[in-house]
């Protein structure tokens, strides 16, 4: 409970904090509003490939013109403004600059860039958790043995999620389940950037000028059920939880329904077993709006000993959202607030040297599923996109079966037809081993699991 004063104290030194922000896009433009008056902190440079897209995401987010006007990093570390910049490498090489926030959303960029920030001495936070998924575990691992921090984004999911685990077992208790809350129905698995505003349109009020500015692509991934497969992968591997043998199943769920519903099946709940990651969907089955649903929420559900039925009376008395039984509770968070939070993490890093979350281990995988019949020649083309989607699979069992994960699903040929459905596997696809993102990847399978030789 101490990052506003050692911040503070930074900023009574004449030594703000000083960040590099990689991508301004949503999260980076959230995070860029809030920066700005966040004594102790400073924006050295924004680094994005469209530098008048970028100046223009400033001027939304509030920004006095003059003060992203520094006309080079130099300028930038002397005067306290900002330098709007396309030379992202450059910026990450720059010595006045201690934190790279990665905001991209391309995996193979990412891995790219915290390479490269990692090598550079500088502590990264992982938004683009998409690279997280694909190769968190040896990023991470790489950064320790670098002597710098690699985090997650506090303010997106997953980082929340990993402070309610921390939570929970740092006060004794056992993890059952842990997640979020999303809208879910089993034909959104067939979404495409051209079918999803028939979605979105259901529950969001978009502005005719507000579909010039969205990523349909983008968009989708959230609705398509990857973006929950990536998420709850980045929690499993920095929690040391399990993805279940068949990923997420999304059931229905309130808000006090989820130590209820997110239990194991032989008590009663949904899961596959304890100790898991889940999504709660906020529409039932048959199309209708499950009340008082966690769509933008987070949640764990957790257990006491066996033997202490004083705790679980404890559950009751003071209002823990038990279950019927009363042998689990759930605790949650209604909504996040993405990069408005992202501060914590930025100084964290800096000032405490820990990260908001961090992978761990390999225990969770997320893998490229087909959306429709594919046929051989076709190009896959990634998250949110029209051929497939991000199934949540255990890692033992994606390496056992050679699957395709979905990071490396992008501007790849198909070699052979694949049904509706079906998992992708390496030797489906045309591999070019000598892109670092396969590289990165093959080596993170050997570090953490086995070589995949499929």
């Amino acid at each position: 409970m101490n990052l506003h004063k050692m911040l503070l104290e930074r900023k009574a030194q004449g030594r703000p904090v000083t960040v590099g922000v990689v991508g301004a896009g949503k999260f980076g433009t959230m995070f860029l509003a809030q920066a700005r008056t966040t004594e102790g902190m400073q924006v050295v440079a924004v680094a994005d490939l469209n530098v008048p897209r970028a100046r223009s995401q400033l001027k939304m987010a509030s920004w006095p013109e003059e003060q992203f006007g520094a006309a080079s990093l130099d300028d930038a570390a002397r005067s306290g403004k900002t330098h709007v910049t396309d030379d992202t490498e450059a910026m990450i090489a720059y010595p006045g600059i201690e934190v790279i926030v990665e905001a991209t959303g391309d995996p193979k960029t990412g891995i790219r860039l915290a390479t490269k920030a990692i090598d550079n001495g500088k502590h990264i936070v992982m938004v683009n958790v998409e690279a997280d998924a694909l190769a968190g575990p040896l990023l991470a691992r790489r950064a320790k043995e670098a002597g710098v921090v690699y985090s997650l984004a506090w303010g997106d999911q997953p980082a929340l999620v990993c402070e309610h685990v921390d939570w929970a077992r740092a006060c004794g208790f056992t993890i059952v389940a842990a997640g979020k809350g999303t809208r879910y129905h089993p034909t959104y698995h067939q979404s495409t950037p051209d079918t999803v505003w028939s979605i979105l349109d259901r529950y969001m009020k978009f502005r005719d000028e507000d579909r010039a500015s969205i990523n349909p692509k983008m968009f989708n991934s959230f609705v398509d059920g990857t973006k929950s497969g990536i998420e709850m992968t980045a929690i499993c591997n920095a929690t040391g939880l399990q993805a279940q043998s068949e990923g997420l199943s999304f059931p229905p769920a309130t808000r006090f329904e989820l130590a209820e519903v997110c239990k194991p099946k032989a008590e009663g709940g949904t899961l596959e077993k304890a100790g898991v990651t889940e999504v709660t969907s906020s529409v039932y089955r048959d199309g209708s709006d499950v009340p008082h649903n966690l769509v933008m929420g987070t949640y764990v559900v957790f257990e006491a000993a066996e033997d202490n039925e004083y705790t679980r009376r404890c559950f009751r008395e003071y209002s823990m959202l038990p279950d019927k039984s009363g042998r689990y509770a759930a605790l949650y968070r209604p909504i996040h607030m993405i990069g408005l939070e992202l501060g914590l993490s930025v100084a964290s890093a800096a000032l405490r040297k820990e990260p908001t979350g961090a992978a761990i281990c390999f225990n969770s995988d997320v893998v490229a599923t087909a959306k429709r019949k594919l046929k051989a020649g076709e190009m896959l083309d990634g998250e949110g996109g029209f051929c497939v989607w991000g199934k949540q699979t255990p890692a033992a069992a994606s390496l056992d079966q050679g699957y395709l994960p979905l990071g490396i699903a992008h501007n790849v040929k198909l070699k052979r037809d694949i049904e509706e459905g079906q998992r992708l596997r390496w030797s489906d696809v045309e591999i070019d081993e000598s892109d670092l993102a396969v590289r990165t990847r093959r080596e993170m399978e050997a570090a953490f699991g086995r070589p995949n030789i499929a």
